[in-house]
This record gives structure tokens, C-alpha cells and sequence, in this order.
């Protein structure tokens, strides 16, 4: 499981630390939980979603098949 600490709040994007090293990540400050704050720690669970990248590769195919004319 990730973890991040809020670093700041820069519009309508979160500046996040990432993991023991603190990499910085700009993040959708609407995607996260309501009333957070600077300083609060976080954590998610990143998980590979099949159904969806084989929706996407089955799509950018069919949309080369069009181009190439096929």
C-alpha cells in the first residue's frame, strides 16, 4: 500500500510526497477525500485494471484499423 503526506495545495491540484523517498506528485486535489490538509498523510491501494487497458488497447486498434483504411 502507497503512502503520501500533502505537501500543499496549489489551485485545484494537491503536491504530494510520496513514500519514504518523498518524490513529488502534482495530483487532482478533487480526487482525493474532502477536508484534508497540508500535512495529512494518505493511502491507497494501486491495483492493475485489466477490464479497462484491454477496453483501451481493443479501442487505439480499431481506431489504427480506420486510419490504415482496413
Amino acid at each position: 500500500m502507497a503512502f503520501a503526506v500533502i505537501d500543499r495545495f496549489e489551485a485545484d491540484k494537491a503536491v504530494l510526497l510520496v513514500g519514504e523517498e518523498e518524490k513529488k506528485v502534482v495530483f487532482p486535489a478533487d480526487e482525493l477525500p474532502v477536508g484534508l490538509s497540508e500535512g495529512d498523510y494518505i493511502r491507497w491501494e494501486i491495483s492493475f485494471d485489466e477490464e479497462r487497458t484491454k477496453e483501451a488497447r481493443e479501442e487505439a486498434a480499431a481506431l489504427l484499423k480506420d486510419l490504415k483504411g482496413e
